[in-house]
């Protein structure tokens, strides 16, 4: 491995991975990875939850050394994982300063240089020349202001002697992508940026991607950034000859192709079996021939007759061996999501908020009615208070003002923003915890019990994998189980689409827009919006209250 962090490298700058394997008690992750990103590529890594998609920018970053295959890089690297830890004490100002170290140490040399150059020391103009040109290549002079724009425009705390351990999650991921913008890196690899950005941070993200003069690798589910701006595409599905698949034409280049692929390989498939139960029949009829042929009657051909039936069967085995030698293995078959029959309960209002407030999270008041059946979309920059709302709608806050009512017996879940912090128990035993619960509490949704399974949401490897060993995805797609489990009348969803596939993603959205439950949700992605374009919409803004009609149309 070779790396060279001190100094961007510019056009210089170089970064790959080649065969790449890394495996995981006993479980293979990645496998025959390779990339290379040079100075403006822009590439977007996608994949099904449990893919290694996190894990493969860990090793780009050099902090998980691969078990087979080389990682080399010369330049410096930013990354922006899924979840920022906060230590005790430390500030914004302390993230600040780990991002821009390298450019307060050039400033710093830059200053002890020019004092020795002003008293003649000796060797002092090829030092003040050195400190200059790294100066000169970090911009380390208009790094803060790099920093202070980006903080601005994603919404993040400006504040820099605010602690970030009082800060959300979403609000110190913020803090960490500002800096990491506004370092000049040669490289950034960003695991699910879009996850804690609204709007204005969306379209700002996606410029400052877009005019970064290095290499970008984005792992995320927002199919509106992916085609922003992935100008290729690393899909760790399984593919036909079993190694991920490179596209470079784009997001939508790679959904075409990533389609013919898969359907071609279907084929493939199919007709191989076709031919061997052929070759299996022939070979049948050949033995029959050959068990019945040696005491042929009497008359002209019969030691044609006794020797074509053997030469027919060599001919079906070595068909059967070449086969065997050029086998196509079966497509594997992708997860697919099955929302279990929520109920519904027709001309019934279960859940109504009356102009309800929550000092410093809520500030405006705000009114919604949800009936049986119907459907809200939730948007708003962030701050505005749509996690808060949903919270207070869940029962799970109270408000400072305002009422909220419920009808008797309706079963609520939230699916939260954030999945709770992992324990050492199995995704299984998680779920079948919480459905004894449901069942000791007297809360259930009637009918059969939802099966884990059932649901499409896990492979039967990962249902006995310890929570705290799955990837964020799939830590989400249990948080979503659990939410399901009840057969709950209202769904309230707030940011559904973070950390989960692209194909998830889409079969959710479906089964919303089908589902006879009641359906909430506060989203900032901007492909789901579209695809619920036609669902009523509730604004709630930061600087006015919500007017009457911001809220019109909430119970249709």
């Amino acid at each position: 491995m070779t790396i060279t962090k001190s100094l961007p490298a510019r056009a210089q700058a170089q970064l790959s991975v080649q065969e790449v394997r890394i495996q995981r008690g006993g479980h293979l992750v990645l496998d025959g990875v390779s990339l290379t990103v040079a100075p403006g590529n822009r590439w977007g890594v996608v994949g099904e939850n449990g893919r290694g998609k996190s894990t493969l920018l860990h090793v780009l970053a050099g902090t998980l050394p691969p078990d087979a295959g080389s990682v080399h890089l010369i330049g410096t690297i930013g990354v922006a994982e899924q979840e920022l830890r906060a230590d005790d004490g430390a500030t914004v100002a302390d993230a600040v300063e780990n991002e821009l170290a390298a450019a307060r140490s050039a400033l710093r040399t830059l200053e002890v240089s020019s004092a020795a150059l002003a008293d003649g020391s000796p060797g002092a103009e090829e030092q003040y020349a050195t400190a200059l040109a790294a100066a000169e290549v970090l911009d380390a002079w208009d790094a803060d202001r790099r920093v202070d724009v980006a903080l601005e425009a994603l919404g993040a705390v400006t504040d820099r002697s605010r602690r970030l351990a009082e800060l959300s999650v979403g609000q110190r991921y913020r803090v960490r992508l500002a800096c990491l913008l506004g370092a000049g890196h040669d490289f950034l690899l960003l695991d699910e940026p879009t996850n804690h950005l609204d709007a204005a941070g969306l379209a700002f993200l996606t410029d400052r991607l877009r005019s970064h003069p290095g290499g970008v690798v984005v792992v995320s589910h927002d199919r509106a950034l992916l085609s922003d701006v992935a100008t290729s595409v690393l899909d760790l599905d399984p593919s036909q000859d079993g190694r991920p698949r490179v596209y470079g034409d784009g997001f939508a280049g790679y959904q075409a192709r990533r389609r013919a692929e898969v359907a071609r390989w279907q084929v493939e498939f199919d007709e191989q079996q076709a031919e061997q139960a052929r070759l299996a029949h022939d070979l049948s009829q050949a033995q029959h021939r050959l068990q019945t042929g040696w005491r042929p009657d009497k008359g002209t051909g019969k030691h044609q007759r006794a020797t074509r039936a053997p030469g027919l069967v060599r001919a079906v085995h070595r068909r059967q061996e070449e086969l065997r030698r050029h086998v196509v293995d079966a497509p594997e078959p992708p997860l697919r999501f099955r929302m279990p029959p929520l109920p519904g309960r027709p001309g019934v209002v279960l859940l109504r908020a009356d102009d309800v407030r929550v000092t410093g999270r809520l500030p405006h008041s705000v009114s919604v009615e949800v009936q049986s059946g119907s459907r809200l979309v939730i948007t708003g920059p962030n701050g505005a208070g749509k996690s808060t709302l949903l919270a207070v709608l869940a029962g799970e806050l109270p408000p400072t003002a305002g009422r909220v009512h419920r009808s008797l017996a309706a079963r609520v879940r939230l699916l939260r923003q954030e999945s709770p912090r992992a324990d050492t128990r199995t995704a299984a035993e998680v779920f079948a915890a919480h459905i004894q619960h449901l069942v000791q509490t007297g809360v259930g949704g009637g009918g059969a019990a939802v099966s884990l399974s059932g649901l499409g949401l896990f492979r039967s490897a990962d249902l006995r994998r310890p929570v705290g060993d799955l990837s964020m995805g799939q830590q989400r797609r249990l948080d979503l189980a659990l939410a399901l489990a009840s057969r709950p009348q209202v769904l309230l969803l707030d940011e559904p689409t973070n950390h989960l596939s692209i194909a998830l993603v889409d079969e959710l959205t479906e089964a919303l827009q089908a589902t006879d439950a009641a359906v909430v949700v506060a989203t900032h992605d901007r492909q789901l919006q579209h695809d619920l374009d036609a669902w009523p919409r509730l604004a709630i803004e930061t600087t006015s209250p919500s007017s009457p009609e911001q809220c019109e149309g909430l119970a249709s």
